[in-house]
């Protein structure tokens, strides 16, 4: 007589059995995603030259359009993880992978600043949206031992993307201008488009908190060996009000109040760094070529920050990892401003490399500790507002990128020959950055104490 299913959750059968081939093309599809992503958000930062000659403006009046993607991102992470919670996260990347395609062609009909910052501010919609749900779907597809290293690695993508465009965008410039750039990558996005409808399925972790059982168990058949009677996945806001819950729910505010802290703070040192480090290095006798290898290197350090961070935390746990890396930033916003401070009027060549490993080496730390943030919100969010948790981090990373391209300039400016000021707020920042470890309350747990 045949037995009946085991009854058992979908990531405890997941965590009994290896990966399978279609759960990697999940993750590989999101990491395209990511990437495409990168491309569009990035695309105006190589191509502005050419932009601004067109429109006849200002570096500091076109400055608008390069911030409305910013401020899009942020709106649309958090409004598109809300989506990617009410109508599920493969719907939703449909609708923001079409968005920021659409938005990125559209802005080749720009005429002026106010035009491309609106399109740049709905494609903008699109980038944050998609980076949300992403996230999430590859997160609730894969076992414990493997979400903290894919999370963390899949935050390189939009870096990759930025990579990407800096290497081919100035050919297609001057192949076909900056209009048909952003046509020809806006076109090819709509191709990403279809790889997320043909591949990507809702976990059924996701359609049981949502109470869609019968498509969480024909989603579930795809990956796992055997039949299983599918039970909801166990979190710690599973309360008297259910799996059920919203990211605003009174079990959360620990885990957003410190997300959202450490979060801006992050982003905060992560963009003043690359905003404003080819101006306060080119005030300390480095040529343009020269300040911005550091600011290269910053981001090669990064990729690679948020790739090892995802393993050292699966290894170690979440909170003395987010405390190492706040301390590390305080440290490191220390040094740089101390060793900037006493540069002399003229540097010689080994002095030179040294303040561009320095600078360029400070990637590491705040990358890591923004992957590492991501990796958090994956665990600590449940099923049924996942998205939207990590949307809502989104948007308070685009509070701190936000305020440090605003705000850097005029700090440089108030310290006049000091850069005190500048890096004194950003060693402040990074000790922010340790709400992450001490105020939220839910952490990936060090390896054997899962569960």
């Amino acid at each position: 007589m045949a037995s009946n299913p085991v009854k058992t959750t979908f990531g405890d059968a997941l965590n009994a059995q290896p990966v399978k081939p279609v759960q990697w093309a999940i993750v590989t599809v999101c990491m395209l995603v990511l990437v495409c992503d990168g491309i569009d958000l990035q695309l105006l930062g190589v191509v502005a030259p050419k932009v601004m000659e067109a429109f006849d403006v200002t570096r500091s009046t076109f400055g608008i359009a390069m911030m409305a993607a910013l401020i899009g991102f942020g709106l649309g992470g958090w409004g598109g993880g809300w989506l990617g919670d009410a109508i599920g996260r493969r719907w939703t990347l449909v609708i923001a992978a079409l968005v920021f395609s659409l938005g990125t062609m559209a802005a080749a009909t720009s005429e002026g600043v106010w035009t491309m910052a609106f399109w740049r501010m709905f494609a903008g919609l699109g980038f944050g949206g998609a980076y949300a749900n992403a996230l999430a779907m590859a997160g609730e597809w894969l076992p414990d031992r493997w979400r903290p290293v894919v999370v963390s690695t899949l935050a390189v993508g939009t870096p990759i993307g930025g990579t990407i465009v800096g290497w081919i965008g100035p050919d297609l410039e001057r192949a076909y201008g900056w209009e048909g750039t952003f046509l020809i990558f806006g076109m090819g996005t709509l191709l990403v488009v279809v790889a997320i409808w043909a591949v990507l399925r809702d976990s059924p972790s996701f359609l049981l908190a949502r109470g869609r059982r019968e498509q969480a168990e024909k989603n579930a058949k795809l990956v796992l060996d055997e039949d299983i009677d599918l039970a909801p996945d166990r979190h710690e806001t599973d309360v008297a009000d259910g799996p059920q819950i919203g990211v605003l729910h009174p079990s959360n505010f620990r885990l957003n109040l410190g997300i959202g802290i450490a979060f801006a703070a992050a982003t905060l040192v992560a963009y003043g760094i690359l905003s404003w480090g080819t101006t306060f290095l080119t005030a300390q006798d480095f040529t343009l070529d020269q300040a911005g290898d550091a600011v290269a290197l910053a981001g090669i350090s990064s990729m690679v920050g948020s790739i090892l961070v995802g393993i050292v935390m699966r290894r170690f746990g979440s909170r003395i990892v987010m405390a190492v890396l706040s301390a590390m930033m305080v440290v490191w916003m220390l040094v740089i401003g101390s060793t900037i401070e006493g540069l002399p009027a003229v540097l010689d060549d080994e002095t030179r490399s040294s303040v561009t490993w320095l600078v360029g080496l400070s990637g590491f730390a705040f990358s890591a500790a923004i992957a590492g943030m991501y990796v958090m919100m994956t665990h600590g969010y449940p099923p049924s507002c996942r998205s939207g948790g990590i949307g809502f981090g989104i948007f308070m990373s685009r509070v701190g990128a936000v305020s440090a391209t605003g705000l850097g300039g005029a700090l440089l400016d108030f310290g006049g020959e000091s850069v005190w000021p500048f890096f004194g707020t950003l060693a402040a920042a990074g000790a922010l950055v340790a709400a992450a470890a001490f105020v939220v309350d839910r952490h990936v747990p060090p390896l054997g104490q899962a569960g």
